[in-house]
Parts: structure tokens; sequence; C-alpha cells
């Protein structure tokens, strides 16, 4: 089987717009070149990108989101510093702030023979994967997209990775986040992924204490690197 390459970028912590926008334009430039192998009937080979980063505090809300599952208001908002973005990916509301681990794989997904399903399926293994590395046993649940611990305990589970996708011309953009050493309080003015009765944790808080960010980043790249098959080629980031 044959391995492609993705070209990785961290772009450290950026606003959320500026990532959205800049995960667009390499969206747009992969879309584009299918579009055009299939008017001129060429095979053009198409890039594939993982982008990492982490962002102040937002509230995103995807497609199928509800806003009465943001449980503040714009002042509440302010008091916070937080924004707020209605956005083109699946899924309902979630929250992302320092100490997330965030990741972008803007992949052409015909590249890896991958139906959307399986991609997520993989996001997820990558995710899994990870987890364990930390002593962390991590798993799916039916009909809820992301990761969770102690899944088979409905009292007990709480999500630690949450997956949001956009899909188009078969081509991949937004993706995961991870929490890492997140402050897990602005959960409390959501209700994660529209989700009722299911709490939200993170590595720093199933482990009892701070979890150096860049061991994860590598930990997840080396993950996504193998479940995915491929080979990451690492680039400095073109500024955002």
């Amino acid at each position: 089987m044959s391995v492609n390459n993705v070209e990785f970028r961290n772009l450290g912590l950026v606003d959320y717009k500026t990532a959205w926008d800049y995960q667009e334009n390499l969206f747009e430039q992969i879309v584009s070149i299918k579009k055009n192998n299939k008017r001129q009937k060429t095979r053009l080979a198409t890039p594939d990108y993982l982008i990492f980063c982490e962002h102040p505090p937002v509230y995103t809300i995807g497609k199928s989101g509800k806003e009465s599952n943001l449980l503040i208001n714009e002042e509440g908002l302010k008091n916070r510093g937080a924004s707020l973005y209605k956005i083109n990916r699946g899924g309902d509301i979630t929250y992302h702030g320092p100490g997330q681990l965030v990741g972008y794989p803007i992949l052409d997904l015909d590249n890896f023979n991958l139906s959307i399903k399986k991609y997520i399926y993989k996001l997820e293994k990558a995710l899994i994967r990870s987890l364990n590395t930390f002593g962390i046993n991590s798993t799916r649940i039916d009909g809820a997209t992301g990761v969770w611990l102690d899944a088979e305990h409905p009292l007990k589970a709480r999500k630690i990775g949450a997956i949001g996708v956009r899909i188009s011309q078969m081509v991949s953009m937004h993706g995961f986040a991870l929490n890492v050493n997140t402050d897990l309080s602005y959960f409390n003015n959501i209700i994660p992924c529209g989700i009722q009765g299911k709490s939200v944790t993170s590595l720093q808080n199933e482990l009892g204490r701070q979890v150096e960010m860049n061991d994860v980043l590598e930990i997840v790249l080396k993950e996504f690197e193998e479940v995915f098959n491929t080979k990451i080629k690492k680039s400095e980031a073109l500024n955002p």
C-alpha cells in the first residue's frame, strides 16, 4: 500500500477566525485541483495538510447546532473573554481554548481511499491510541462522535476529545479537539455537543497534573501518521 505525504504546520496560539480562513484557503486549493482534474480529465496530485493549533477562548456552533445549547448571553461571553462563531462543520456546540490541542486535517480522502465514516473512525482511533500512551483507556460511544472515558457507565461517561468535520468533494476540514490542560469551567456555559447529562474532562484532570503540550502534540502526530498510513512532513507554518 502506498504512503501519502501530509504536510504538517503548527500555528501555535491563533485566533479562531484566522485559523478558519487559513483552513479555507488550503481546502479551496485542494477542491480546485480536483474539479480541474475532472474538467480537464487530468490527474494532478492533490496535497494533504495537517494543522495543529490552540485558540483563545471561543465557542463554535456547527450547522446542525442550536443556539439554545449556549447557556450564557452576549454579556456573559464578554465577561468570560470568549467569542462565538457559527461555522460550516457538522455537529453542535463546542468550546476551544488554551491548553486544548486542536487538529485540522485538510485531506483529500480519495488519496486515502476513505469514506467519511471511516475517516471519522480513524480520527477517533488516533486519539484513543494517543491517550493510551498516557495510561488512559478511552473509547467510542455509538451515536455520539468523539472520544470518551467510562463510556460503559452512563453516569460516569465523560468526553475528552471532540470531533466535528466538514467534507465537500471528499476533502476534509475542521477536525478534532483534545482537552489537555483545558480550563473545563468554560464547558459549564454550554451543553457540549448538544448532549445532556454528559461531562467533559481533560488529560490534566484525569492524571492530576499538568501535561506538557508539546509531548501530547508529538504523540498525536505519531499516532495520526500510523493510523492513516502516512508520512508527516513538518514545515514552517506560513503566517495565517
